[in-house]
């Protein structure tokens, strides 16, 4: 619910964009005047070396040399893709990945490290890769070893962290259930209700928020996003806790700075009921975010919190101050649509890129005024389709990376169609076969 003299821009859920071989064409009418196309380029990455299957990504950067940091969880796997583990081996394929993976710009592993699993990821520009586990840990690219860590809570609301299928127990050619186990339910749904084990949890629950209020100046929840701003020496940090709070940190200390809720309330002021975060597609906005926080800032200072589970972006400044508030394909539900955010390259930065894990495309808005532009993308297991869009991020020249989860599990590029490469692709798929 947007509160009285803020105004709120509504974008409705769109049609699917068309698809034409390798080309990705955005929605045809009014949006093609300013909306950005992009081919789907098939050569990037090159195939993995030592056998590697890759995960669910969970986190995507682009380091200062446009070469692309892939975070991913190897323990996603599933029994038969891990035969060549095993001794001797079953089949040529496969083995779990590290953790993170340094891909270059040609496509090229070139580095890679093993860490606990996680979510969400950074890296500045002397190399070091900030990951989003039960806190937010530094690691030196060369060696994998921890190097620092922000302090977080020794408990977890419900017992439960971050790292919990990062920490287990790995077997040779022994996989999981697979990255969609926990999000299926059961015929029949998860069992009968419990009263008594309802009221225990809620009382559990309250205690601990009372023990760790909304003001606590660490990591309590899982983490969903990292944002580096060396400029300003200072470290962004999406904490799940609450539906999710924005949080900022000092970047050499890791020493807690400032935070704010939902419509930029200072922390103090985040409800601890969770019915403040009750939301039904298409209805009224939550009062505090609703869940799966992510973020991004722009080069003019404005800080753009994605609530997915509400369907919305909320724009402040770097000290938290709202200013607006933008609603994407309100009618959504399950995971919701406000997935990743990412800035177009030109210097004004004058659309957001938006992926949607739900709808499986990435939206275009101005910036300005949080209007959709454009779209692109469709469900789907080919080339340039997606299955899980979970991570989004953007080069200097404009190329577009994208990383899945759910049946996914991959790294894929776009590239401007106006670009050199671009046009090549284009002009390949209008090549006759003979």
């Amino acid at each position: 619910m947007t509160r009285t003299g803020r105004k709120t821009w509504r974008a409705t859920l769109l049609p699917a964009a068309g698809v034409a071989t390798m080309v990705w064409y955005l929605a045809a009418g009014a949006f093609a005047q300013s909306a950005p196309r992009f081919m789907f380029d098939p050569t990037w990455p090159k195939p993995l070396p030592n056998k590697w299957k890759i995960g669910g990504v969970t986190g995507l950067a682009v380091d200062r040399n446009d070469d692309v940091w892939v975070l991913n969880r190897p323990n996603d796997l599933t029994d038969i893709e891990l035969h060549a583990e095993l001794t001797p081996p079953l089949a040529d394929c496969c083995a779990r990945p590290p953790s993170m993976i340094h891909i270059s710009k040609t496509g090229d592993v070139i580095g890679s490290f093993d860490a606990p699993q996680g979510h969400g990821m950074d890296v500045d520009s002397k190399g070091f890769v900030y990951i989003g586990q039960d806190t937010v840990r530094k690691y030196d690219p060369k060696s994998g070893k921890l190097v620092a860590e922000i302090a977080r809570t020794p408990e977890r609301e419900g017992g439960g962290g971050e790292g919990g299928r990062g920490a287990a127990a790995r077997v040779p050619g022994r996989g999981s259930q697979g990255p969609v186990a926990g999000f299926l339910t059961p015929p029949g749904g998860r069992g009968q209700p419990n009263p008594e084990a309802a009221a225990k949890a809620a009382a559990a629950r309250a205690e601990f928020r009372k023990k760790y209020p909304p003001t606590t100046p660490m990591i309590v929840g899982g983490l969903e996003e990292i944002r580096i701003m060396e400029a300003d020496n200072e470290i962004y940090v999406a904490d799940s806790y609450l539906g999710g709070r924005v949080l900022v940190f000092d970047l050499t200390t890791f020493a807690f700075k400032r935070g704010w809720g939902a419509y930029g309330k200072p922390l103090s002021q985040v409800s601890t009921n969770d019915a403040d975060r009750a939301y039904t597609p298409g209805g009224p906005m939550p009062k505090e975010f609703r869940g799966h926080l992510t973020l991004n800032v722009s080069n003019d200072g404005l800080v753009y919190a994605a609530d997915r589970n509400a369907n919305r972006i909320h724009v402040t400044t770097k000290d938290g101050k709202f200013v607006k508030e933008f609603i994407v394909a309100p009618t959504t539900g399950v995971g919701g649509s406000t997935g990743g955010v990412g800035f177009s390259p030109d210097k004004e930065q004058r659309l957001l890129y938006i992926s949607d894990l739900t709808n499986n495309k990435i939206w275009f808005l101005n910036r300005q005024d949080g209007k959709i532009v454009g779209q692109m993308g469709q469900m789907g297991d080919n080339g340039g389709s997606w299955y899980g869009l979970h991570m989004i991020a953007v080069d200097s020249r404009g190329n577009v990376y994208t990383g899945e989860v759910f049946a996914g599990e991959r790294v894929q590029r776009f590239v401007p169609a106006d670009s050199p490469r671009g046009k090549v692709l284009e002009q390949l798929a209008k090549t006759p076969l003979f």
